[in-house]
């Protein structure tokens, strides 16, 4: 019979907010598998665990997977934790709760704090319907793509981002969205520095261009309005053909998204740009 394999959340900041049921499980486990045993060896000191840790991280290979697929198939019990908060949420766990699936091994959750659910509800925005993001693509035309998917997105958005990349991703959303967009700025949420700031795009960035960012952000963007395309001006309407042309979209591609976007013609657009 095989084991169990368990989703063990962690803190995402404050250690103090550990279950009891998470600690159990730690100390039940016959193996714990962790993005980064430096960070999980920390935790399991705190509480004075001592398991077996395994590293499993993005660039783990197939056969690394396989190994603990092994082990839970001959019955040894494991818990999957990442650095912070859920595992295998825009992370590398996902691969073995997939093949944990694909074997039939039981898979059971011990729920613990979320990154993405805590800056949603302090965000000050509509919390009726959101969708998370993750971290944007780095290459520029991927980055345009994934924002021309989301330019008309009504539920409210969720982005993580690393403290040196902010200034560029503020400066893309404000392009694509519009400066008036407001945007809650999620830092270190749980930790001694925690900070919230609700602001608009334009504000963010300005207010980071004398500001040097500091530790990990969720950002909360605020969804488009309904209907509301017709209110932009064609001024309004260049710029984000011009952002979309320096994040490498052709001309004519960047004019024929933002006129569907914004009512007004493609060929309107394309002359303006001559």
């Amino acid at each position: 019979m095989s084991g169990i394999f368990y989703v063990i959340g962690t803190p995402i900041g404050n250690l103090d907010d550990i279950t009891i049921r998470q600690l159990d499980t730690l100390k039940a486990v016959d193996f714990i598998c962790a993005e980064d045993t430096r960070v999980t060896l920390k935790l399991l000191n705190r509480f004075e665990i001592k398991k077996q840790l395994v590293s499993f991280h993005e660039h783990s290979s197939k056969a690394d997977a396989q190994r603990i697929i092994d082990r839970l198939l001959a019955g040894e019990s494991c818990g999957i934790v990442t650095d912070a908060g859920m595992p295998c949420i825009s992370d590398p766990g996902e691969v073995l709760v997939k093949l944990c699936a694909e074997n039939n091994i039981d898979i059971r959750v011990v729920p613990g704090p979320s990154a993405v659910v805590s800056a949603v509800a302090v965000s000050g925005l509509s919390t009726r319907r959101f969708t998370f993001e993750g971290f944007l693509p780095v290459p520029k035309k991927e980055r345009s793509e994934r924002l021309e998917r989301l330019r008309g997105e009504t539920a409210v958005m969720v982005f993580y981002e690393a403290p040196h990349k902010l200034k560029t991703t503020l400066s893309d959303l404000a392009g694509f969205f519009g400066g008036e967009r407001r945007i809650s700025l999620c830092r270190e949420l749980t930790k001694i520095h925690e900070e919230v700031l609700r602001l608009t795009l334009s504000e963010a960035v300005a207010y980071y261009s004398e500001n040097e960012p500091k530790g990990e952000f969720v950002l909360v963007l605020e969804g488009a309005q309904e209907n509301s395309g017709g209110d932009i001006t064609v001024e309004q309407a260049m710029e984000q053909v011009n952002k979309l042309i320096s994040m490498g979209e052709k001309p004519t591609d960047a004019c024929k998204a933002v006129a569907k976007e914004t009512g007004f013609r493609k060929s309107e657009l394309y002359a303006k740009l001559q």
